[in-house]
C-alpha cells in the first residue's frame, strides 16, 4: 500500500507557462476521475499553464484512454497528454485485462508519437483506495500525473534544444 502523499513533490516544477496539455479522462468511476481531473488542473495552473493551453476530453472508460491520447497526439499540438482513469478490482479477471490494456496502450502512444503521456490511472482493490488517491489521505494522483507531464515536456524541450546544438554543455 502506498503511504506517500501523491501531491507532495520533492523539487519545484518547471514553468508550464508556454506548454500545451491534453487531458483525456475516463467517465467510468466519475467521482474519482473528476477529482483526479481537478488535481491535474490545479497543478498545471500552479505551474503557470493558462487555461487556454489545456484541453480536456472525456472517454467512456480506462480501456479507451489510449485511443483518446492518440487522438491528442494526432490531431492537436499539445506538448504532453495526461491520461486519467480509475479501475477498481471486481470479482472477475476483467480488472486485469483493462489495467494491462490501458498501461500498454498509453505507453505505446508515447513511444509511437514521441510525446509524453502521463499515466494517471488508478488501479485499486476497492473504492476506498481510489478515494484515498484522488484527493483523500494519500493526495491526488492527478497532481502527480500533471507534474510528470510538465517534467517530461520540459525534458523533451531541453533535449530538442540540445540536439539543435544550442545547449550541449548544460547539466540538469
Amino acid at each position: 500500500m502506498a503511504t506517500k502523499n501523491l501531491s507532495l513533490f520533492d523539487t519545484p516544477l518547471p514553468s508550464a507557462e508556454n506548454m500545451r496539455f491534453g487531458i483525456v479522462v475516463s467517465e467510468w468511476n466519475g467521482q474519482v476521475t473528476g477529482a483526479l481531473l481537478a488535481g491535474a488542473l490545479k497543478t498545471l495552473r500552479e505551474a503557470g499553464c493558462p487555461d487556454y493551453n489545456i484541453t480536456v476530453k472525456m472517454v467512456p472508460g480506462a480501456f479507451e484512454l489510449s485511443l483518446g491520447a492518440q487522438y491528442f497526439a494526432e490531431y492537436t499540438e499539445v506538448d504532453a497528454v495526461i491520461a486519467l482513469g480509475c479501475v477498481i478490482r471486481g470479482g472477475t479477471p476483467h480488472f486485469d485485462y483493462v489495467c494491462q490494456a490501458a498501461t500498454h496502450g498509453l505507453n505505446q502512444v508515447q513511444i509511437s508519437w514521441n510525446m509524453p503521456v502521463a499515466f494517471g490511472v488508478l488501479t485499486c482493490d476497492d473504492e476506498q483506495q481510489a478515494l484515498d488517491r484522488s484527493g483523500g489521505q494519500l493526495g491526488n494522483k492527478g497532481d502527480e500525473a500533471a507534474a510528470t507531464a510538465i517534467r517530461m515536456a520540459r525534458l523533451q524541450q531541453d533535449m530538442e534544444t540540445a540536439a539543435d546544438g544550442q545547449d550541449r554543455m548544460k547539466v540538469s
